[in-house]
């Protein structure tokens, strides 16, 4: 009879337990080409039982539901697949260590010669973490976290991380656990501190907020609702900070509700060679009788074509719009988007364009960014798979502008306005690839259209991080 079965370590002797893989099955888990495939696929096969061995913590059920699936398989080829797909998860839990399968034949009394058994051994963990670097746009920071896995045995986890950077530093703790037993369900709960300096705006802030976001699947893309209560504090950073902004300083709070969504088909997130990416963002907030709330909406669309000799191909769009609830009220400043960057709008400043008070960035509540780029080898490359494919030759034109938008009036005229007022620029240089990590730039940029309160930056531009345009 078909059962899954998820067991306690044996207490049997090694002579009591079953052989497992056979040569000719270990062979069937490595197979790849097509021929391959259609071979094992012909063999026909069925699942009597499927074990799951090293149990201790971790409750039946939730496990029960990950492997079920390899029962349905009808042939050798077939067991193999279900049973990696059941492999990868087990994985996504992020509650076991090590995670190994293995085939071998039926030893029931009524067992046929096309009747098979799985078994899994896992390998649980309960405490887990570490340290590690991370990189922004021209910041870098070290984080620190510590997990607590698998508290009730349902793949409950709480982290805590702390994070400490050249111009931010955070602290979290976080619950999460997968909904409805799928492990691409995930609920998380928790509170955080966030202080971050905004040098270009004269500004710093402390945040400390409760959220709570679920994170889940679709045929489209990846899906994340959240909403957040933030205290926040704006501060001035030093007494050369612009009357605009020190009229926004002091306490306030902020509550939303936000959507996100991503369709990421890129090969690689650092320098793809191929793929699209596409991402959304909407944002209600409603904020404190001090700064009432807004709609607002984000995008980023990017797309990479390989072209004959080794050659990359890149179009990158965005922008986004921002509506305050009441007509004739502004939105803080901290809400604002901003525009400018050695990895986004090339040959201007970070976030240094559009309007600006006694040298100090603003920010507005419209954008709009677009840029073609063209990535080729090195010219002294000295072959595929060499340390030189971390790096490549980069020819850039970016356009892109930012501006208010008065939506009680003159609407059509900002819009127009926010189109011909663009700010355009072109260059080259190189990219680095420093790992999975993050991404460096240093490209040579002339500004070839610059606006008023602008602050440009002709020549050499050094960049360093993870998201790029």
């Amino acid at each position: 009879m078909e059962s899954v079965r998820a067991k306690e370590p044996p207490t049997t002797t090694p002579k009591q337990q079953p052989q497992k893989l056979k040569p000719v099955h270990r062979m069937l888990l490595g197979f790849t080409g097509k021929e391959d495939r259609n071979i094992f696929n012909q063999i026909p096969a069925h699942v009597n039982k499927v074990h799951v061995d090293g149990l201790e913590h971790t409750k039946h059920d939730i496990v029960i539901k990950q492997v079920k699936d390899v029962l349905e398989a009808q042939s050798i080829g077939e067991i193999c697949v279900r049973a990696h797909t059941a492999q990868s998860k087990l994985r996504k839990l992020d509650i076991f260590k090590d995670i190994q399968f293995f085939i071998d034949t039926s030893k029931g009394k009524q067992s046929g010669t096309n009747d098979y058994e799985v078994i899994f051994e896992v390998e649980e963990r309960r405490l887990g973490g570490g340290i590690h670097g991370e990189v922004g746009t021209n910041d870098g920071a070290v984080r620190t976290a510590f997990k607590f896995l698998n508290l009730f045995g349902r793949a409950e986890n709480v982290n805590m991380e702390y994070s400490y950077g050249t111009k931010m530093t955070s602290g979290s703790l976080m619950f999460s656990k997968p909904l409805f037993e799928n492990p691409d369900i995930l609920f998380r709960t928790g509170g955080y501190q966030h202080h971050g300096e905004y040098p270009w705006s004269g500004y710093r802030t402390i945040d400390r907020g409760l959220l709570a976001d679920i994170q889940f699947p679709s045929r489209l893309g990846s899906h994340t609702l959240s909403c957040e209560g933030v205290w926040r504090e704006l501060g001035c950073m030093n007494r050369t900070t612009a009357f605009a902004v020190r009229e926004q300083a002091g306490h306030s709070l902020k509550y939303a509700l936000k959507h996100v969504f991503a369709r990421d088909h890129r090969d690689n997130n650092i320098l793809p060679n191929k793929g699209t990416l596409f991402t959304c963002t909407q944002e209600l907030a409603g904020v404190d009788d001090k700064v009432l709330g807004f709609v607002k909406h984000n995008m980023e669309f990017q797309a990479f074509k390989q072209l004959p000799l080794s050659t990359v191909f890149q179009l990158s769009l965005g922008g986004g719009i921002m509506k305050p609830l009441q007509s004739g009220t502004e939105v803080s400043i901290q809400d604002h988007f901003f525009l400018g960057g050695p990895l986004t709008l090339r040959g201007f400043n970070i976030n240094a364009v559009g309007p600006s008070s006694d040298g100090n960035a603003l920010g507005a509540n419209a954008y709009w960014l677009g840029g073609l780029h063209l990535y080729t080898p090195l010219p002294f490359r000295i072959g595929k798979g060499g340390f030189d494919d971390h790096f490549r030759t980069h020819m850039f034109v970016n356009a892109g502008s930012l501006g208010n938008v008065n939506f009680d009036s003159n609407m059509k005229e900002d819009l127009q306005r926010l189109a011909e007022t663009y700010r355009l620029s072109y260059g080259l240089g190189i990219v680095v690839r420093i790992g999975g990590l993050a991404r460096l730039e240093l490209n040579y940029c002339v500004p070839a259209q610059v606006r008023q309160g602008d602050s440009s930056n002709v020549g050499l531009q050094f960049g360093i991080g993870v998201t790029f345009s």
